[in-house]
């Protein structure tokens, strides 16, 4: 019998629909990875009883020939996605104690389709950050070393959980958002599949809020093609949800091994950074090379205004934070100050020790610029730039059908390398945050390893609502690349 770790979600569901496995055993033996893993901090909490109930169910429906697409799965939750009764914490202190009595669109839909639930994943504090060391609960650990190093190395962030997690082969897949490359950017750290669909795409109901008009849920799986079966099940209209997309989804997996033949890439120049690492230069040479094998037609394009991409989300990413997390009060649920504190100062006392200093920064921020006689000169003029950044991405893909870039500057750095200075941190999303300026579909690949011996990926952005397009590209890449380094269970 294979071992659980060798099994990507892809393999694990034929396993299952053949009952050379059941849900049960798969379910008990990611636990036990899980309980053994605890050095890596991937989960905050684990749901190891309802696991084993929802497998249970699930091993009842499969010998009966029937089930979802995703029966028997077990899976891992970012702890921004709300379960019903389950402790939902956002990675934040002021959720202390929140258990929602009600269940994330993004999370029923998996459900529904049979997944199992092996327990909520770490992230940093509401999503902010980029290396997964804000999290009230400890900063995640990927499983990855550097060469001859036993440095603590990122997971990147703030998908952190998810993407330690699967990589290190403690869930077949994982649940993640990506408000400005918190899917991809930890993908390309730990050699994993990360995809940010169109904006819309995925019903936001139930996901607790970092910056409305950016979050998007996706998964982060071992394949590409494990990413097309989580995808398919993650998304959907829901009218719960203002921004979802009344349109059909497509059956992602049936698109994988199509003919990329005549399709035009794009490669834009901006992205060639100053002091970005030769080897990431030298793996989009390659990524070219590797689609043009395959039939594809190279353009050169130029998007000026990427420039401007950074300094734009960082207007409107803390401005819609400011709004969304006044919300956090201490008054009806989660933490609240002890003492008998008069209202405005039991708020205060409430938010200063729930919430953690980059969550307080960015709030910071986000007032500034919504506040009178900064609103114009920051806010209004960072969303018409947003819109430009728009347009400028939707005259490109008249010319052509997929862009290709790195998905991070460099490869994963070591925790506590990085986060005494939030700029550099923040560069980290300068090849994703556009797309999510944009609201296009994004996905990262991993394609190789740097001199150290860590993973990195190649980005695939799309036209609005064309994953079919990305996947595609993204499977010729998979192929190509042949990457099969895995990690070492080092943390075992």
């Amino acid at each position: 019998m294979t071992k659980i770790e060798n099994h990507t979600l892809s393999s694990l569901r034929d396993a299952l629909k053949n009952k050379d496995l059941s849900s049960t055993e798969a379910t008990q033996a990611y636990l036990s990875r899980i309980e053994n893993a605890s050095s890596l901090n991937s989960f905050i909490t684990l749901t190891a009883d309802k696991a084993l109930d929802m497998a249970k169910a699930s091993d009842a429906k499969l010998t009966k020939g029937e089930g979802g697409d995703l029966e028997g799965i077990p899976l891992g939750i970012k702890d921004l996605f709300c379960t019903k009764d389950v402790l939902t914490t956002a990675g934040s202190h002021i959720l202390d104690g929140f258990k929602p009595g009600y269940e994330s669109s993004v999370t029923s839909n998996l459900f529904n389709d049979g997944a199992v639930m092996l327990g909520k994943l770490n992230l940093d504090e509401f999503a902010m950050g980029s290396s997964n060391e804000t999290s009230f609960y400890g900063p995640v650990i990927s499983p990855w070393r550097r060469n001859g190093d036993t440095t603590k190395i990122t997971p990147g962030g703030s998908s952190g959980g998810s993407a330690s997690a699967v990589s290190a082969a403690l869930c077949a897949g994982a649940t993640a958002t990506d408000t400005g490359g918190s899917i991809r950017q930890p993908a390309a750290f730990t050699g994993t599949v990360g995809i940010k669909p169109t904006y819309g795409r995925c019903s936001r109901w139930g996901t607790v809020a970092f910056a409305s008009s950016l979050d998007q849920a996706g998964p982060i799986t071992r394949t590409v093609r494990d990413g097309a079966i989580m995808l398919k099940s993650m998304a959907g209209y829901d009218p719960k949800d203002s921004t979802s997309i009344n349109q059909a989804v497509p059956d992602y997996e049936a698109v994988l091994g199509q003919s990329v033949k005549g399709l035009k890439i794009g490669i834009p120049k901006e992205y060639r950074i100053d002091g970005m690492p030769a080897k990431i230069e030298d793996l989009w040479s390659k990524g070219i090379e590797w689609l043009k094998d395959a039939g594809c037609e190279i353009v050169d394009i130029s998007l000026p205004l990427t420039k401007y991409a950074l300094p734009v989300y960082y207007i409107v990413a803390p401005a819609e934070a400011s709004s969304n997390l006044a919300r956090y009060d201490g008054v009806k649920y989660g933490f609240r100050a002890d003492g008998d504190l008069p209202i405005d100062e039991l708020y205060e006392q409430t938010r200063a020790q729930g919430f953690g200093d980059e969550v307080k920064r960015r709030i910071m921020i986000g007032t500034y610029v919504l506040s009178a006689g900064y609103y114009d000169a920051y806010y209004l003029r960072a969303q018409k730039v947003r819109k430009k950044i728009f347009d400028e991405f939707h005259d490109a893909f008249k010319a052509v059908d997929l862009i290709l870039t790195p998905s991070a500057p460099s490869a994963a750095f070591g925790l506590g390398e990085k986060s005494g200075d939030p700029v550099s941190m923040y560069l980290n999303d300068i090849f994703t945050v556009t797309a999510n300026l944009a609201g296009l579909p994004g996905m990262s690949v991993p394609a190789g390893l740097d001199e150290q011996g860590l993973p990195l990926g190649l980005q695939l952005i799309a036209r609005p609502l064309d994953e079919e397009t990305m996947l595609k590209g993204g499977y010729v890449l998979e192929k190509a690349a042949n990457f099969k380094a895995r990690p070492e269970d080092w943390w075992i």
